[in-house]
């Protein structure tokens, strides 16, 4: 058998049906990969992924986005480029849902406060349809009270692109 390795994120979501073949595997490979990566330091990045895209039931269902901004220096360094102001069109502009690293209270976090998440200054919640209080959104109203927003609407869009070009094959196990 001809194993195809794959690097990946770290960061997934693991179906059932992938976790059980994992698990009671059916064949050989799950067990042989484990011992493989056993001696990897970021064994994660490679070992689910090498698992899915070498079946090709499981390789079907391959999403290959992790949803994360991540900017890599050049040439690439062992941890990401520590995002800031300089990073925010491109961080924005790439419509995914999470960004990292942030150095602790970077102005760019307030910059996504304000233009992402429609926070104001000093504001404790997100805006939702379950804001309450005045100043509006300074006390949680009815909880069971929910309106989209636009970011769950731009994170809508994402997820459904993302899974449509899955099942029709592209870009996975890449």
């Amino acid at each position: 058998m001809v194993v195809i390795y794959i690097a990946g994120s770290a960061w997934m979501v693991l179906s059932r049906s992938f976790v059980e073949y994992v698990v009671w595997g059916w064949d050989n490979l799950p067990r042989t990969l484990l011992m493989y990566y056993t001696n990897f330091i970021s064994s994660p990045e490679g070992y689910f992924q090498t698992v899915a895209c070498n079946e090709p039931e499981l390789a079907k269902t391959v999403v290959n986005s992790d949803l994360h901004y991540i900017s890599w220096d050049n040439p690439p360094k062992q941890h990401p480029h520590v995002l800031n102001i300089n990073d925010t069109t491109k961080m924005i502009a790439s419509n995914a849902a999470f960004a990292r690293k942030f150095k602790h209270n970077d102005p760019v976090l307030d910059v996504i406060d304000k233009k992402l998440l429609h926070r104001e200054n000093e504001q404790l919640f997100t805006p939702g349809g379950w804001c309450s209080g005045n100043p509006r959104c300074s006390k949680v109203g009815n909880i069971h009270r929910i309106t989209p927003s636009p970011g769950s609407k731009r994170l809508r869009l994402l997820v459904t692109r993302l899974t449509w070009m899955a099942k029709f094959g592209q870009k996975q196990c890449i």
